[in-house]
């Protein structure tokens, strides 16, 4: 039973921050997730306006995100490269890559290191096709009277979804209009202009 005369506890409100407690949600952090310098800076500075401060000078982000670089925690290069790669595998083409580095605070000399190899952002786009079952991917499936083409709508559809998955329009193009999986596939190795 409730006594009335004894206050209800709540949770207690987080105690704010000083310079040691803001080094160590960094390094927490840094060895949970692969993260950029960019992003650890966002982070430490919502960390401040929920806790607050409470260290005889103003808070240093940017030196902590510093340390965290100087040590090695922190890279980048290494992130933009990494980043982008997972991108790629999943069927993103370089815009939404060029986006994604660009949220995470990567600089635009390191971005172009993220946006892989002509043939790799070929082959991002042949895994879109394939995933979403776009062009080629999506047709001779046993339907009775398939010609074999999709209808102008479908088509419009499928080159719509490629554009905002960050692919060019020749590579959606490409994609949807083959005429079949093996032309497809071998557009990911045809010379580049």
């Amino acid at each position: 039973m409730h006594d009335a005369s004894r206050p209800e506890r709540g949770p207690r409100p987080p105690r704010p921050l000083d310079a040691a407690r803001l080094d160590e949600l960094a390094l927490a952090y840094v060895a949970r997730f692969a993260t950029s310098a960019g992003k650890l800076a966002d982070y430490l500075r919502r960390k401040l306006r929920e806790r607050g401060w409470e260290g005889e000078a103003a808070a240093d982000v940017p030196a902590v995100v510093a340390r965290m670089v100087a040590a090695g925690y922190v890279d980048d290069a290494v992130f933009a490269r990494a980043k982008g790669q997972g991108l790629l595998r999943r069927g993103y083409g370089a815009r939404r890559i060029g986006q994604a580095l660009g949220q995470a605070g990567i600089g635009e000399d390191l971005r172009a290191d993220g946006l892989g190899s002509d043939r790799e952002r070929r082959q991002a786009a042949l895994t879109m096709a394939r995933k979403r079952r776009f062009g080629p991917f999506g047709r001779g499936t046993g339907e009775a009277g398939h010609t074999g083409r999709h209808d102008p709508a479908t088509r419009e559809k499928q080159v719509a979804a490629m554009l905002r998955a960050g692919h060019p329009l020749a590579s959606a193009r490409a994609m949807v209009d083959a005429a079949s999986i093996e032309e497809a596939e071998s557009w990911v190795d045809d010379e580049v202009d």
